[in-house]
């Protein structure tokens, strides 16, 4: 069989045609540049595995000179970051539930008195273990910093010296074995949500566009905005039925137990799959192809993976990530979740995350509602 002779002038011509549409589709040649130094940019500067200084509250019930020394190293070692004094064990619980708090240290009666006499004295670390990436590595040197502490203040009037006075007591709370999947599983679901919602919008809106079926309903008696509910409609009942599989496969898969207000979750689901859905629709309005779409949504998806706290821990990553981090919805259906999954929210313990879903909601719906109406003139 003979082979065709291959032209360089035809193949260099085919070249020279990619090239000026790639130029003229400037959505898709940004994306490809625009994706890796995000990648970059994310995985380079953002991600931290390790987080410090997270916030920590005191519950002191005795306040002296080996309380404060213990207080002191613990903030050096910048795992720890004092940021308020907790009045009772009821205030304490509350902080962890809604997240103010990653620790407690929890100093009881007499403390001082029994670490001067040898007398079992015992500080409390309360750590939300929700998250074991986060807490494991200050809850590990936790016991190093008391026992340093303790005996540096006490000095020679240790009551048996080179035997630590103050024996530290670690509670994991939410997550006591340290499993990954009591973590993964229910932020999951918030990923689910943004890949499916946002995609499937988006793309079934710009199919009708390309089609020329859009133009068909928009000369129906239908009204525009009737057009855009029938469309998103069936994707609340697929989101409904999304979460529902999830909830199964955590209760009965992975064994992840439902604690909290399921009221409270139920309503931070149907905000984030109507914010989901009107982000997909915002981007229909904008791509002109299915692929530009595709390409718009994973652009989207990208920093929601990332900088949500789903893989790493929120707090670890720098200001300027945490500020993006806190724009997306994700971040805040992930936060709404776990806690009413793993720590037995209410509305008053996630109140603080539903207030930002239903501003971006607004926000976004609004943007896709007015950039619909500039297409359709």
């Amino acid at each position: 069989m003979k082979l065709p002779r291959l032209s360089v002038r035809r193949i260099g011509a085919l070249m020279a045609k990619e090239m000026v549409q790639m130029r003229r589709d400037r959505l898709t040649f940004a994306m490809m540049f625009g994706i890796p130094l995000v990648q970059l940019a994310l995985f380079g500067f953002a991600i931290n595995t390790n987080p410090r200084h997270l916030p920590t509250l005191l519950e002191a019930a005795d306040n002296g000179p080996v309380t404060r020394s213990i207080v002191r190293a613990l903030e050096n070692s910048d795992y720890f970051e004092i940021t308020g004094i907790s009045p009772d064990a009821e205030a304490s619980a509350a902080a962890l539930r809604s997240g103010e708090a990653t620790f407690i240290v929890a100093v009881p009666p007499n403390f001082e008195t029994d670490a001067a006499a040898g007398a079992g004295a015992q500080i409390l670390l309360d750590a939300d273990a929700t998250d074991p990436s986060a807490s494991s590595a200050p809850v590990a040197a936790f016991a190093e910093i008391v026992t340093r502490a303790s005996m540096e203040a006490l000095g020679a009037a240790a009551p048996a010296p080179g035997i630590a006075p103050v024996e530290p007591v670690v509670h994991r709370r939410y997550n006591p074995e340290g499993r990954t999947a009591t973590n993964i599983v229910p932020g999951l679901l918030g990923i689910i949500l943004t890949m499916t919602m946002a995609m499937f919008t988006a793309l079934s809106l710009t199919r009708e566009a390309e089609s020329g079926t859009l133009e068909t309903l928009l000369a129906s008696p239908a009204a525009p905005i009737e057009v855009m509910v029938g469309k998103i409609m069936p994707f609340v009942a697929v989101g409904a039925m999304q979460t529902f599989v999830m909830l199964m496969a955590a209760r009965f898969v992975f064994a992840v137990p439902f604690n909290g207000d399921f009221i409270a979750f139920a309503l931070a689901v149907s905000l984030f799959v109507l914010t989901n859905l009107a982000i997909g629709f915002l981007f229909s309005t904008v791509a002109r192809t299915q692929m530009q779409a595709m390409q718009m949504t994973f652009f989207y998806f990208l920093p929601s993976i990332l900088l949500s706290g789903f893989m790493f821990p929120f707090r670890g990553m720098p200001d300027w990530a945490q500020t993006i981090g806190q724009a997306l919805p994700t971040t805040h259906f992930i936060r709404v979740v776990r806690a009413t999954m793993l720590k037995e929210a209410g509305f008053p313990d996630v109140g603080g995350d539903l207030i930002p879903l239903v501003i971006i909601l607004l926000v976004v719906g609004a943007a896709a509602m007015a950039r619909y109406r500039r297409t359709l003139d």
